[in-house]
C-alpha cells in the first residue's frame, strides 16, 4: 500500500508541474489577481475530483467484481490513452503562455469556476479512468476505498502543488519570461511521465 501511494504520489506531482490548461490558468489568476485568488481557484479544481473519484470508484469497482480481464482491458485501454497523450504533447508546441487579459473576478466565483472546469470536462474522468487502476494494491478487495484513497491522495497532492503555484505565481512567471527553453524540458518531462504510467500499468 505505502509504495502504491508514494509512486502514485510521485506521478502526481510530476503531472501537477508540468503545464497545462488547469495550473496555466491558476497561475494567470494569481497573476492578476492575487495569490488568494490562485488558491481560491485551486480549490474549486481540486473539488470538482469528488465526484469524478466517486464515479470512478463505484462503476470501476463494480466492473473489477464481474470480471478480472475485463478490469485488465480497461487497463490496457488506459495505458494506450497515456501513450496517446505522450503522443499528443510531444506533436503539440513546448511554448509556455501565461494570459494577462483573464477577467477580475471574487473568490467564490473563482471557487466555482474553478469546480465548473473540473466537472464539465469529460477528459479528467477518461484520465482518472486510465490512472487510477494501476495504482491499487489490492484489485481484490475493498477496491471503493482504495479509489477514495487515490482520489484523497491525488486532490492533496494537487493542492499543495498548484497553491505553491499561485504562491509563486510572480516569480515563475518571470522564469518562464527569461528562460524561454524551460518550457522544452516540461514538455519532455510529461511525455516521459505518461510514458512511464503507462507501462506501469501495463506490468501485472
Amino acid at each position: 500500500m505505502i509504495e502504491s501511494l508514494l509512486s502514485f504520489s510521485l506521478a502526481t506531482i510530476a503531472l501537477a508541474i508540468s503545464p497545462g490548461p488547469d495550473n496555466i490558468y491558476v497561475l494567470t489568476q494569481s497573476l492578476i489577481n492575487g495569490t488568494k485568488s490562485g488558491i481560491a481557484t485551486t480549490a474549486g479544481l481540486v473539488s470538482g475530483c469528488i465526484v469524478h473519484t466517486t464515479l470512478l470508484a463505484f462503476g470501476v469497482s463494480a466492473i473489477i467484481t464481474a470480471s478480472e480481464g475485463l478490469f485488465y482491458t480497461i487497463k490496457v485501454i488506459g495505458a494506450l490513452y497515456l501513450f496517446y497523450l505522450a503522443y499528443k504533447v510531444f506533436r503539440g508546441s513546448s511554448e509556455i503562455v501565461v494570459g494577462d487579459n483573464a477577467p477580475k473576478k471574487n473568490h467564490w466565483q473563482l471557487f466555482k469556476t474553478g469546480v465548473i472546469m473540473n466537472l464539465v470536462n469529460p477528459k479528467v474522468m477518461i484520465f482518472f479512468l486510465a490512472f487510477f487502476p494501476g495504482f491499487l494494491w489490492d484489485p481484490t478487495e475493498g477496491t471503493v476505498i482504495q479509489f477514495f484513497i487515490l482520489g484523497v491522495t491525488f486532490m492533496m497532492v494537487s493542492f499543495v502543488v498548484f497553491s505553491l503555484v499561485a504562491v509563486l505565481a510572480g516569480s515563475i512567471s518571470s522564469y518562464l519570461l527569461k528562460h524561454k527553453n524551460i518550457g522544452v524540458v516540461l514538455k519532455w518531462l510529461q511525455i516521459l511521465v505518461f510514458l512511464g504510467i503507462g507501462v506501469f500499468i501495463l506490468i501485472p
